[in-house]
């Protein structure tokens, strides 16, 4: 996989710290974003862009800056954020902040790195069969599931405005995956949810952008 750059957005930790392993044990570049870097992202052979909230306006123009001349071949939009809002407590500043962050950032982020993209490169968001109104039976999660419908419609739009453009893009439910996110309670580890990314990035072309999967390979309802 040499002379293959992968962007990945909240790298230092859970599945953003095991793609970028993964994606630079496979010979990749991998330039990884994050905030701070954890012992671990250090450890890897990635290039690190820290100072980076995703959500902060001048986010795109910060990890461009640092990327320089460099192009892009895959872009995972992976940094994201829960709160668990229930019908007696949904503070609209956590709901806003989900929104920035899981919503927001992705759509932004992904077009200011426009200029990076390699023709024929791809792009993954990583969102949540949550964010599916049809898979909705326990109510609940306000902020987190509206903000991941909200990734999903700019997932597809830009599946369709990036068609000319050779660039095709993935929506990607991770699976209930042990991260800090739910107090590693998940069904499966972090190392093995990007395995699986990897292959549903692996196996994305034009033919199926704008599809919502789930890392196993499951086409998810809307």
């Amino acid at each position: 996989m040499s002379q293959f750059n992968v962007v990945i957005t909240g790298a230092n930790r859970g599945i953003g710290l095991q793609l970028a392993k993964q994606y630079a044990e496979a010979g990749a570049k991998v330039f990884a974003t994050c905030r701070q870097p954890s012992a671990e992202l250090e450890s890897t052979n990635a290039t690190i862009i820290t100072d980076i909230d995703v959500a902060a306006a001048d986010a795109a123009s910060k990890i461009s800056q640092a990327l320089g001349d460099e192009k892009i071949d895959l872009l995972i939009n992976n940094a994201g954020i829960l709160t668990r809002e229930t019908l007696d407590d949904a503070p609209a500043t956590d709901i806003q902040q989900q929104f920035n962050v899981n919503a927001l950032a992705p759509l932004m982020i992904t077009v200011g790195l426009l200029p990076h993209l390699n023709q024929d490169a791809k792009v993954a968001m990583i969102t949540s069969r949550m964010g599916s109104l049809t898979d909705n039976g326990s109510g609940g999660y306000y902020g987190y599931r509206m903000s991941k419908a909200a990734l999903n419609a700019a997932g597809v739009s830009l599946a369709r405005d990036l068609k000319d453009s050779g660039i095709a893009v993935a929506l990607l439910h991770p699976g209930y995956v042990q991260t800090d996110m739910v107090n590693n309670t998940g069904d499966i580890t972090a190392a093995e949810s990007a395995q699986r990314l990897r292959q549903r990035i692996d196996q994305l072309t034009m033919a199926n952008s704008g599809t919502f999967w789930h890392s196993n390979g499951e086409v998810l309802p809307w």
